[in-house]
């Protein structure tokens, strides 16, 4: 018996025309080994690890292998093959941790030659770094190190106490620098100035809260002062003193800040001088402003105004004079510490805690 080979009759084969099938199978096949070559050449992408732990990985693989020399010669030179991407990122990575620490890395940490009040507060940042972090206090540490340094220089910018380095600065700034405190200084003026003539017409005496600045013609009656509130003189004016305590930015918690009456007679002159430090701005209140009153701050002359405030930077060299006549009477102000607009909170924080006042 002859069997045939074609399970299909020749009529049926002819009917479904087998051509379109063995193409799709060919297709088939042809895929299935395309894929079995990419699977088998393809190597598995490394995920990414931190090249920290991918050295202490490699050292540890060097060092517990046990097999013969040319397989760990061979293990080395692998990782030689690896050295390079690793150091650029490595390279990457620890530059930007440094510039991150860099004052704090910095060695050597503070310089020998300060003085004992500097090495004092130096002490107090390390100090408020424990108990918070060293997250922002780049400037600070930065300043407390060059005010040494900055002692010797000669520039129209030199702060006696300390100077904060990489703050904008300017003589005189704008009002939007501290809108919302000044738009509260000029409301409550006419009470402020209600409650210095007070003050005033019982005399200038230091046994009445009075104290002398400089020459005799200038004479300062404090609400603040090295930031401790003066409690009689702050009684003596109490809605004066609600109005600082009212005030966003004033500076009432370490020796840097002050606040209070200022008196200039006529015909007083005050030479250059500096302000404590370049972190605050010093608000000037103009109650009593006679003509011929001046007010120079690095190079720049600016003029008082009554009811209005002036913000001044005093860490620049500055003059004050009064070239009226007797009967134009003494110049007045209320003047207030406020922190500089370009301090974050976090080193207010810290100046505060530096600066604190004594017990």
């Amino acid at each position: 018996m002859q069997w045939s080979v074609n399970p299909f009759p020749p009529s049926l084969y002819a009917e479904l025309d087998m051509r379109p099938l063995t193409g799709l199978l060919w297709t088939l096949l042809l895929l299935f080994l395309w894929y079995c070559y990419r699977m088998g050449s393809d190597l598995p992408t490394p995920r990414r690890v931190h090249p920290s732990k991918l050295m202490s990985g490699c050292r540890h693989t060097m060092l517990s292998s046990t097999g013969s020399k040319r397989s760990a010669a061979s293990k080395f030179s692998r990782t030689d093959r690896v050295t390079p991407c690793i150091s650029m990122e490595m390279g990457e990575d620890e530059e930007q941790g440094r510039d991150y620490l860099h004052p704090v890395l910095s060695h050597p940490l503070f310089p020998v030659q300060a003085s004992e009040e500097g090495k004092r507060r130096y002490a107090a940042l390390q100090e408020y770094a424990k108990r918070y972090s060293w997250v922002g206090m780049g400037r600070i540490h930065k300043g407390l190190r060059e005010q040494v340094r900055l002692n010797n220089y000669s520039t129209i910018q030199k702060p006696h106490l300390f100077f904060l380095p990489d703050v904008p600065s300017i003589p005189f700034f704008p009002r939007d620098a501290h809108r919302h405190d000044i738009e509260v200084l000029e409301a409550n003026y006419p009470v402020i100035l209600a409650e210095f003539k007070a003050v005033y017409q019982r005399g200038i005496d230091p046994k009445l809260g009075w104290t002398y600045h400089g020459p005799k013609g200038q004479a300062v009656f404090p609400l603040y002062r090295a930031g401790v509130c003066v409690a009689s003189n702050c009684r003596s004016c109490p809605y004066t003193y609600r109005t600082l305590l009212s005030l966003r930015t004033f500076i009432s918690s370490n020796t840097l800040g002050a606040a209070g009456f200022s008196v200039l007679v006529p015909g007083a002159t005050l030479g250059g001088s500096y302000g404590p430090t370049n972190t605050c701005l010093r608000c000037h209140l103009g109650l009593q402003t006679p003509p011929l009153c001046e007010l120079v701050v690095g190079g720049e002359p600016q003029c008082w105004s009554e009811g209005h405030c002036l913000l001044v930077d005093d860490s620049f060299l500055h003059t004050i004079s009064h070239k009226g006549l007797p009967e134009d009477g003494p110049r007045v102000l209320f003047s207030v510490d406020l922190w500089h607009p370009n301090l974050a909170a976090a080193e207010r924080q810290a100046l505060d805690f530096i600066f604190s006042p004594e017990p």
